[in-house]
């Protein structure tokens, strides 16, 4: 219906069509000629902006609302389910209370071996708010973490038949001392001798206690990493028992890079025909040589597969957050940390690297040197750090098996480990080795990066004590001679520091 009116009291010659929205259905009213109509018009058309005005912003404030509650609820879900998959973690342990023990005697030093206790470090946890957890391998009664990997390696080649004790056998290994020391140890207690390949620039003192524990020690230049001729302890195996009217020959093992050699030669030799018993019994009495490869032989991994990892498991009820290892074999860092991935796969593998190793580039970018040079190409010798016993300049087996598991690493300059040393001296009565100052250090790198600062728990190792490394990493005057600063406010300075990129 299209009407007009005419607007008794106006005077306005506008017309306007309009429609009024009735139950949402809309109707033409007609013409109007009238000011005051339009006047009315435009109030209604400021009252429904208005009102729309107001239903825009119930609607942003009711999404706000809504998307706030969405937030809230996603992460208190998120904690309910970390607080429920701690739970079920820890159900897994039962409590076990400080009890006074009887009748607890162990077989023989190697009885000594493992089960070390995990420390709380009071001057770094404090500091950080976090919980630095050391496992004391110090204690091991050859006074390192090698003790595993040595015990493992001579009770894996006695179960396969490779060795005999009493039977005038000889273990040959190549290490720059603590392996050698633990060797010597374990060979001693289990009948065994033991040969001893190192440079000749480690810490005298490590010479001096493999020659106490009978040990045959020989001293080399360290050797190029392609130097086909560098491993001398493997050569020594292979000719052991060797004279002018003598040759050993080579017996078959289950790892690849284990040597071992009989003096028995003859009784093996084609030419003999069948073995009879009496044969086999001479051939397990007769000397042997034995090349353990702790770089390449699987028992390394497997001793912290089956041991270190259970244990700091089980210490810490299953609450760790992150493991942090330095590698040279690459045994302990694969192991371990190959075990807690297992238990847990939020644990975070990390390693600590010093100078001149190329692992941390490794893991960083892929290649074992600078970014410049091509792997496997660069001749160098010994790593040029004055710690001792992580970094290297090869891809081992051992390393390989961890290699997967590795989310992080940190390079520690060999200032930053000697400051930290001092430091955990004079803050924790703690008389640590090189290789556990690296540790510590990347603990607190690995903190700051994560900014974590609540509780969370990093577990490290404390390889060796301090007095492995009285003539080179503790001496004052060998530290200045190399230009290496003593100064433990490097490490107050990297606790006070602000989340930091590796």
């Amino acid at each position: 219906m299209n009407q007009s009116y005419d607007c008794i009291n106006g005077d306005a010659t506008d017309v306007l069509s309009y429609v009024k929205l009735r139950g949402g259905k809309t109707f033409l009213l007609g013409t109007l000629k009238c000011k005051a109509m339009l006047e009315w018009l435009h109030g209604r058309f400021e009252a429904a902006s208005t009102k729309l005005h107001s239903l825009t912003t119930r609607q942003l404030f009711y999404g706000m609302l809504l998307g706030f509650s969405l937030s809230v609820t996603s992460t208190s879900l998120a904690l309910y389910f970390q607080e429920r998959k701690r739970n079920r973690i820890q159900s897994q342990f039962e409590a076990r209370p400080i009890e006074l023990r009887s009748d607890e005697v162990v077989d023989g030093v190697t009885g000594l071996i493992g089960n070390t206790p995990l420390v709380r470090i009071n001057s770094l946890s404090n500091a950080l708010g976090i919980e630095i957890l050391g496992k004391a391998e110090f204690l091991n009664p050859g006074g390192s973490v090698k003790d595993r990997v040595a015990l493992r390696m001579i009770e894996d080649a006695e179960r396969q038949g490779l060795l005999y004790p009493h039977t005038g056998s000889r273990i040959f290994e190549g290490t720059v001392g603590s392996t050698g020391i633990s060797i010597a140890t374990i060979a001693r207690a289990r009948g065994y001798e033991a040969t001893i390949i190192m440079p000749d620039d480690v810490a005298e003192e490590k010479v001096k206690a493999l020659l106490s524990l009978g040990a045959e020690v020989e001293r080399v230049r360290p050797a190029s990493i392609i130097d086909k001729k560098q491993n001398l302890a493997r050569h020594r195996a292979e000719h052991f028992g060797q004279d002018n009217l003598h040759h050993p020959a080579r017996l078959r093992a289950t790892s690849f890079s284990v040597v071992v050699t009989t003096t028995a030669a003859d009784l093996i030799a084609p030419e003999h025909g069948p073995v009879t018993a009496n044969d086999e019994h001479e051939l397990r009495t007769k000397p042997r040589g034995f090349f353990a490869d702790q770089f390449e032989n699987k028992s390394n991994y497997d001793a912290h597969y089956d041991g270190t990892g259970p244990e700091i498991w089980r210490q810490t009820s299953g609450r760790v957050d992150a493991f942090v290892s330095g590698a040279g074999t690459g045994g302990t860092i694969s192991g371990t940390g190959q075990y807690l991935k297992s238990m847990n796969e939020d644990v975070l593998v990390v390693l600590s690297d010093p100078e001149g190793s190329g692992l941390y580039n490794k893991i960083k970018f892929g290649v074992m040197f600078d970014m410049k040079e091509a792997e496997g190409t660069k001749r160098r010798h010994q790593v040029d750090t004055v710690v001792e016993g992580i970094g290297i300049n090869r891809l081992t087996r051992n390393m390989q098996f961890g290699l997967p598991l590795i989310s992080d690493a940190f390079r520690i300059s060999d200032a930053e480990a000697v400051a930290m040393s001092r430091y955990l001296v004079q803050n924790d009565g703690l008389f640590l080795g090189s290789s556990s100052a690296c540790n510590l250090v990347a603990c607190i790198k690995l903190a700051k990066k994560m900014g974590w600062k609540e509780g969370q728990r990093i577990v490290t190792i404390l390889c060796d004590s301090g007095s492995r490394h009285y003539s080179k990493f503790w001496n004052d005057d060998y530290l200045h001679r190399a230009n290496i600063p003593i100064n433990t406010k490097i490490i107050d300075d990297l606790l006070a520091s602000t989340p930091i990129e590796a």
